[in-house]
């Protein structure tokens, strides 16, 4: 069984690189419909309408363009979040988000961060770096 440490991690708007990522979450759901019906001893349900969501977390850098820059409140973008590097052969969510949140914190004590929601428009799939 293969294991991989969260500092190889890569997320991508498109092919750019986003600077300075801290951490990264997905979160995939599938809406279930009760289809229990009178005299059934157990429910049963039918699997419906699937969608996905998360967020990322990053040291604040004004100066990346085409990463933290092109996440801006209702973009849609092409997102592609490796949790274990961008090497040939690694695994790879991908799917188009809209970003539906952006929070800028800064602490007398750290370093400004910026923290972005998204939510899945359409499929996220894995993908096979290349």
């Amino acid at each position: 069984m293969a294991t991989h440490h969260g500092k190889d991690g890569v997320v991508k708007v498109g092919s750019n690189t986003v600077a300075e990522i801290k951490e990264f979450s997905v979160e995939s759901q599938t809406d279930i419909v009760d289809d229990t019906v009178m005299g059934d001893a157990w429910k049963t349900h039918l699997a419906g309408q699937k969608s996905w969501s998360g967020s990322l977390s990053c040291n604040w850098d004004e100066t990346d363009a085409t990463g933290q820059e092109a996440l801006t409140d209702g973009a849609s973008v092409t997102l592609n979040l490796y949790p274990e590097g961008a090497d040939t052969g690694d695994k790879y969510l991908t799917g188009t988000a809209t970003i539906t949140g952006i929070t800028v914190g800064a602490a007398v004590d750290g370093v400004v961060s910026r923290n972005f929601t998204f939510t899945g428009n359409g499929a996220l799939s894995w993908a096979t770096a290349s």
